[in-house]
């Protein structure tokens, strides 16, 4: 988690229903008000119960999240992968990643569970493994989708899973008038996913809208 504050994603009574429908803890709770406090978006309960359905369903050992944040989702995902699994997380800023690392304590996963690396994703993300991941979460600025698309393709085992978060463009991903730089990069990085062989994609409406992609 880790992109700027935003004006919010959908609030239709069906959305609103669907974002309440998993509780958040404490621990949870705390990480999102932390997220407010230094200016951050964290991904809604509905995301992150999604994310941590995908990584509970590809059993998920190893895990990219590009965007730490204050830790919203990264116990949202190591609370949906495998008991050894380890979540490597990525992020530029060392003080959110310190209340990360906290709020990872808090939640009750110790320091092994989790590599916390600071620094730019697109120079930490090639000194990583190839074809060693099994769940690649994304959440930076729209600018940089493609080449962490790029580089998951890379990252991930076949039948792996990328998750790219902010797809729906605070809504204004199908307004034909909406040609902002964010708009326009995630609108082309969401059509080559869906036309691209390299990848079984799916468009999940929960939060700010979360890409689905299993790599073929």
């Amino acid at each position: 988690m880790a992109t700027a504050a935003s004006s919010g994603s959908s609030t239709t009574p069906a959305s609103q229903f669907a974002e309440s429908y998993v509780t958040e803890d404490l621990v949870l709770r705390t990480a999102r008000s932390l997220a407010r406090e230094v200016g951050l978006d964290a991904v809604t309960p509905g995301t992150g119960a999604a994310l941590r359905l995908l990584a509970a369903a590809g059993s998920a050992r190893a895990v990219v999240e590009i965007g730490t944040g204050t830790g919203v989702s990264g116990v949202w995902l190591l609370r949906g992968m495998r008991a050894d699994g380890v979540l490597t997380t990525i992020d530029v800023e060392v003080e959110h990643q310190r209340i990360a690392r906290r709020i990872f304590a808090e939640a009750g996963f110790p320091s092994g569970r989790t590599r916390i690396i600071t620094g730019r994703a697109l120079e930490v993300l090639p000194r990583l493994a190839d074809g060693a991941y099994d769940m690649v979460f994304v959440d930076t600025e729209a600018t940089n989708f493609s080449s962490c698309v790029a580089a998951a393709l890379r990252l991930l085992r076949r039948g792996g899973v990328l998750a790219l978060h902010g797809t729906l463009a605070d809504g204004r991903i199908g307004d034909p008038a909406a040609r902002d730089v964010e708009t326009v990069t995630t609108r082309e990085t969401i059509k080559a996913l869906r036309e691209s062989e390299d990848w079984t994609p799916a468009l999940l409406p929960v939060g700010h809208g979360l890409l689905a992609a299993v790599k073929c």
